[in-house]
């Protein structure tokens, strides 16, 4: 039985990022995906220059309108990244309650991007529609140290404070929590970052359990963009493969993140082992050979 998954991302007409970062690594993993774009842009916006369009919250709108009036709108996931928009923001949650509607086994897998690093880089008006909207419609989040703070107004400094963290974000709706990095310090040095899960489970007796993960994973000395929609949806695919062992999920999704950016760096490196930053995109190309 097909597995589909609703894609509301970003797309570029050169390089990985949004859907180009997460629809084809899913699709090799045997996912049906349907994107929509919320926007189109020549490139990302790190170059100097860019040009595109956005789509509107109404242009979404007339599009999930044209999905649901030939009734192709039965899906078991929704996966969303970045945006600028709050109209847009909250016209995808009321689409995922929609569907949820539809079909009450739909999970909503969300990348909550705020910023990163102490600082927003979205306008700061999106930062209540997530807390109070999307996070509470959410199954699964995938938020970074400075993220998972600014959604529960509660500082990470020790590994308690981030269980706290995450418990904080359980109860605000979503089952799964992923700090995908944090600024702790690691047990194997300080060239390796720390990555810290959450999972709630109901026992048949309908009491509560909580797997808590902890993960030590390779620092690298570059910046990448699109890897947090890489990584999104990696995590999507492999807790469908593994709903209930979010170690293992989480361990197969930084497998391949560590192989696709180590390959990156390979393809990157220039004349005399310098690297070009236009050329520091993820090389999906050989996603293929570390699906498994």
């Amino acid at each position: 039985m097909e597995c589909r998954v609703l894609s509301i991302q970003s797309h570029v007409v050169r390089g990985y990022v949004g859907n180009k970062s997460a629809s084809f690594p899913l699709q090799l993993l045997g996912f049906e995906v349907d994107s929509i774009n919320s926007v189109q842009f020549s490139n990302h916006t790190g170059y100097s220059h860019w040009k595109g369009q956005v789509l509107t919250a109404d242009e979404l709108h007339v599009l999930y309108e044209g999905i649901k009036l030939n009734n192709v709108h039965h899906y078991d996931y929704v996966l969303t990244g970045y945006t600028r928009d709050t109209s847009f923001l909250e016209m995808v949650v009321d689409i995922v309650q929609e569907l949820k509607r539809a079909n009450p086994n739909l999970v909503y897998v969300c990348d909550p991007v705020l910023g990163d690093h102490g600082s927003m880089y979205v306008p700061q008006n999106l930062y209540p529609v997530y807390k109070n909207k999307v996070v509470p419609v959410a199954d699964i989040i995938t938020p970074n140290q400075f993220e998972a703070e600014l959604l529960t107004g509660k500082n990470i400094s020790t590994e308690k404070d981030a269980v706290e963290v995450m418990d904080l974000l359980h109860a605000m709706g979503p089952d799964t929590v992923v700090i995908t990095s944090s600024d702790l310090p690691s047990r194997l040095g300080d060239r390796f970052l720390v990555s810290l899960g959450s999972q709630r489970h109901v026992r048949p007796d309908g009491s509560r359990t909580t797997q808590r993960v902890r993960l030590e994973v390779p620092k690298v000395d570059a910046v990448f963009v699109g890897t947090g929609d890489l990584f999104a949806a990696m995590l999507l695919a492999w807790t469908h493969h593994y709903p209930t062992d979010l170690k293992t999920a989480c361990e197969k999704t930084f497998s391949v993140m560590h192989h696709v950016i180590q390959r990156t760096i390979s393809y990157a490196h220039g004349e005399n082992n310098r690297t070009s930053y236009q050329r520091l995109k993820l090389s999906l190309f050989e996603f293929h050979e570390q699906k498994h």
